[in-house]
Parts: structure tokens; sequence; C-alpha cells
């Protein structure tokens, strides 16, 4: 008896299941299945991704639904497109016996026209993005009032990505006495919350631990300057030769960047983010499917339509600002039962994350050092050598065996051997032989007094900041960590912050023309900053820098700008300042 048989699903739905050569249910189907075939009942099911949350929603989807009626009965929201698609292929080729049953996916790139016109003709299954569902909706093009149940997949993704809105909304168009099935790979409080508000007394299933990451996946760390990271990359990708992955960066600029110069580098890799078109981005995911891309070098958003099984390493070049978003990231390895491994670059000021992360998904990282040219050479040497003994031989290539053997004849086995290893390993050993050891770069060292740079921005305490909002405020202009931005010290029209170096190109490229409230906003590097290299000295308001009082600097660093001296007198709007001293002693009683 099939595995899946005993879970209680049709013979229509066995016969695909046996066409696709699925064996054996994972653990989330063997548990969810039954409850969704058997009850009528809402559900909340916890599992990483890459477990088989599609299968587990979608037979018992696919079962329920009356295909003899055109009517739609059924709304899946996901995330993304590229796993909006993913799954209306998924329930399609578990549905291909039950041959009235349509799907249709609904999501943003594409003819909402087409999409309309297809849900007309009879969807049972409608598939969608929660943006597109809502503009469907918006202008009547689809009719959700009458649906028998819907599935919220990625939950956690979704509300990550600011859909709340839009998800309580496209619920308040769906009948009261629907099935709600959520399935997230994490449960944060934002995901709780909608199981609360829109959940009648759900079933809860876990597999492994709440937020916990899969056991197939071995996390490790490497420890390296700022400056290096790059590098470090680089080495990691030498060391592993075989290495197909996905590299995760924070922002689109910086994912861009470093697709960029790996490629003039020689890698195999491409930038998939928000900013390509989606003919672009399809060209792209076509290419990494097919291996023709080695390194997929992605933002956390447009990752979540990445479905391929024998992803070998998660790069996380940087970490996410948002912690649990690592379980997302260290899933996309060590799917279908294979093993992966999830690499982090960090610098010092970034360890006390990595245990924030060891106690949400309940396993060790690994701290490793980054390997050192010798190694990497030996490694692309032995790999090489394996490469060779197991191609098969083309006797294309016999014709012209007596020419090659004539211009060969003078050179021992041993000479031929030396002279074609050295066509490959000549060209790491150039480059490596004077390397630097960059583990060894980081021992000993300040955790923040090399390596970052001090701003001076042309607003304070009279525009309403105190050093908590500004570093707020900061931190959502240049899409930063919190932990990014530190040292803000706040004086009356002006202030200082600190960043790593990294950040100063983004930083000074965002303030070039940036106004707040009607004014402009200026940022410039201190010039003196000996009082950052120092330790965590700070700026006083009667001090001197460079000979000079910080009124007087102020007044050097303003000349010739478009700035209105009304507005520096004019001081922030009444009773903001003392809205501000509130809210900041709100803040921190609620953490004390």
């Amino acid at each position: 008896m099939n595995a899946f048989q005993k879970l209680g699903l049709d013979a229509d739905l066995l016969r695909a299941i046996e066409d696709m050569g699925f064996e054996t249910p994972s653990e989330v189907q063997e548990k969810s299945i039954p409850i969704l075939l058997e009850q009528e009942t809402d559900l909340v099911s916890l599992a990483q991704t890459g477990t088989g949350k599609t299968a587990a929603f979608g037979f018992p989807l696919i079962q329920k639904i009356d295909a003899n009626s055109k009517k739609t009965q059924a709304l899946i929201l996901s995330p993304t497109r590229e796993l909006c698609l993913q799954i209306t292929n998924e329930i399609k080729n578990y549905s291909k016996y039950k041959k009235s049953l349509n799907v249709v996916a609904v999501y943003g790139g594409a003819s909402i026209t087409d999409q309309a016109r297809s849900i007309e003709r009879g969807a049972q299954i409608i598939v969608a993005t929660p943006g597109r569902m809502q503009d469907m909706i918006r202008r009547k093009l689809a009719n959700i009032s009458s649906i028998g149940y819907c599935v919220l997949d990625e939950a956690d993704e979704m509300l990550n990505m600011g859909f709340y809105e839009d998800i309580k909304s496209i619920l308040s168009h769906t009948p009261k006495e629907k099935k709600t099935w959520l399935f997230s790979a994490t449960m944060p409080k934002e995901v709780a919350k909608i199981a609360k508000k829109f959940m009648n007394d759900p079933v809860e299933i876990t597999v492994g631990s709440k937020n916990t990451g899969t056991s197939n996946v071995a996390h490790e760390y490497y420890l390296v300057n700022h400056r290096n990271r790059y590098d470090a990359l680089k080495r990691l990708a030498d060391a592993n030769p075989d290495i197909f992955s996905v590299i995760f960066c924070r922002t689109k600029r910086d994912t861009q960047k470093v697709a960029e110069k790996l490629i003039e580098d020689g890698y195999n890799a491409a930038a998939l983010h928000g900013d390509l078109s989606q003919n672009q981005r399809d060209l792209v995911m076509k290419s990494f499917r097919t291996r023709q891309i080695q390194m997929l070098v992605a933002t956390d958003v447009a990752a979540r339509g990445i479905d391929v099984d024998d992803i070998t390493h998660v790069i996380n070049y940087q970490l996410p600002d948002e912690i649990e978003t690592y379980t997302h990231r260290s899933g996309r390895t060590g799917r279908a039962g294979k093993n992966g491994v999830s690499m982090v670059i960090i610098s010092k000021s970034e360890v006390r994350k990595i245990r924030t992360i060891e106690k949400i998904i309940q396993q060790k990282f690994e701290e490793k050092e980054i390997p050192d040219g010798k190694e990497i050479c030996k490694t692309q040497l032995f790999h090489l050598a394996n490469d060779i003994k197991k191609t098969e031989i083309n006797h294309e290539i016999d014709p012209y065996l007596p020419t090659i053997n004539e211009a060969l004849e003078d050179f021992s086995k041993e000479e031929l051997i030396k002279k074609f290893f050295s066509v490959e390993f000549t060209r790491f050993f150039n480059y490596y032989q004077k390397a630097p050891d960059l583990s060894s770069e980081t021992a000993g060292r300040p955790e923040v007094s090399e390596g970052n740079t001090r701003y001076f921005i042309n607003i304070g305490s009279k525009d309403g900041f105190d050093w908590m909002s500004l570093k707020d405020f900061l931190k959502e202009q240049l899409n930063l960590g919190r932990d990014d931005v530190f040292k803000v010290d706040v004086k009356g029209s002006f202030s200082f912050f600190n960043t790593d170096e990294q950040h100063t190109d983004l930083i000074l490229q965002t303030f070039s023309e940036f106004n707040h409230n009607g004014r402009f906003v200026n940022v410039e590097v201190t010039k003196d900053q000996k009082s950052d290299r120092g330790g965590r000295k700070r700026e006083r308001g009667g001090g001197k820098r460079n000979g000079k009082s910080f009124r007087d600097n102020k007044t050097d660093n303003f000349k010739g700008r478009r700035r209105s001296d009304k507005n520096d007198k004019k001081g922030p709007r009444k009773g903001s300042r003392n809205k501000n001293i509130e809210n900041s002693v709100k803040r921190r009683r609620s953490k004390a």
C-alpha cells in the first residue's frame, strides 16, 4: 500500500503522486493531511521552507473542491510572484487527473485583464499575491465572497513584507464560516496576531520546534574585517569548487554590486532583486535552475520564490535586519533530505547576533577560519583531478590523437601530468601566493574602533529628535539594521552618528538631495575622528574641535548652502520636543 494512501487521499491524487515519484510523505504532510481531510477546521502549521508544505495543503484542498462547479471555492495567498507561480504549477500537477479543476495565478507584472478572463472562465482555486488580489477585488474582477477555504502560505514573510493591511482587507471580503489554513516557517508575534484575529480555535501543528532550523543544515560563521568581506566571499567560493549557492545581501544596491564584482572576477554569478524587470528575473531563475549560474546573489524578498532542492550553500554576506529571516535564508539549502551549509560572514561587532540566532533556531554555529591560499590551491587541484577521473572519453578526438601524440612525445607521463594540471593550478597559485590570512587580521582588534566613519548631519533636537528617534530615522532612510547606526549624539540644530565605513557611499548618496519636512538635510563625513578611534568618547556641547567651538564649525559647514535662517531659528512645532521626551520616557519604561 502506498504510504500516501494511508493518509486518506483519493485515487486521482494517488495517481498524480505516483507519476511525480513521491513515495513517502514528509512530516508536515503526515501531520496536516489527515486533519484537513477528516475535519472542517482552521489550521496553523509551522514547518521550515522545503519540507513539502504546498502538498500538505494542496492535496486536501484538491480533494475537497467541487470540480463540477465553476465558482471560486479557494484562495491561496503567497508573498511573491515567484512563489505564487510555483504553488500554481504544483497544484496543477497534483490535480492533473481532475479534468474540470482550474487553478489561476494572480500576480503583479502580468496583464490583469488576462487574469480576470481566466477567472471568469471558471477558477475553483485562485493563487494570488496580496497586492494584486486587492486590486482585483477593488475592480470587481474576482469574487471570493463564497469561498470555503483560504490558505495563507509563508504567512510570516507576507507580514515581514508589510502585507498585514492587504490581508486584513482581502479576508474582509470572504465569508466568516470559511476555513483558514495558515502555513509558516516561524511564529513571530505578528503571525500569532493573524491567527487570533482571523481564525476560530485552530488546530496547531509544529514540525520540529517553533522557529527552529532544519537539522540537515550545518551553520558556520567566519569572522573578518568589514573591508575583507568580499575577499572572504571569494575564498569561500574557491574553497568549495562544487558550490551551488544563494548569497544574501540586505539591500538591492549591495546585491547588484556584489554580483557585478563576482562576474568581473570570473565567477558564474547573477543578481536577483526587485529592480529587475519580470523578464530579467525569469531569465536569471532559468539560468540558475539549469546551473548556468553557480552563485545567485539575492535580496530576501526576491529569494522567496526560489524552488531548487540541490542548493549546497547559503552564504549570508550580510545578516538580515530581522533575526527570524535567517531561518528562511538557511531553509533554501538542506532540502528534500539533502544536507546543506549556511555560512555567515561577520565582523566582531555582529557576534552577539549569532548568539541570538542560535537561541531562535536552537542550533549551534561553528566558528571557522577563512581558508588560506595554500589550502584553496590544494582543494582546487584535487577537484580538477576528480573531474578528470569522472570525465567520459569522447572518441571524436581519436582522429587527432596521432598529431597530439607527436607534439607531446618528448615528455614523460609525469611531465605531462604536471603540465596539464599547471594550466588550471597556476591561476590560483599566482593569485593566492601572496594573499594575506584574512582570519588572522581580526585577532586582537577592538570591536568598534577601526573601519567605522563618523558623520555630521544638520538636524537635531530643534527638529524634534532625540538620539533614539534620530537613529530610527537614519535606519529607515538608509534601509540599515538598528545596530548599523551607533554613537548617535544629538545637539540643538545638528547631530553626529557613526556607521561602518562600508556604508559611506550609500549615506552620502542618500543625503545628497534630501528634504525632510521642507528642509534640506545634509550629511558630511567629519574631518576629525580621533575621538571615535580612542573608544566611546563623545562630543560635548561646550567642547572644541580643530581649535573651534562646535558653533563655529556649524557656521563653517553651512556656508553657501541652501538653508533658511528662518528654519534654523523657528525651532520645532509647539509641543514636539515635549512629546518627543514623553515618547522617549515611555520607551525606556517599556524596556524596563
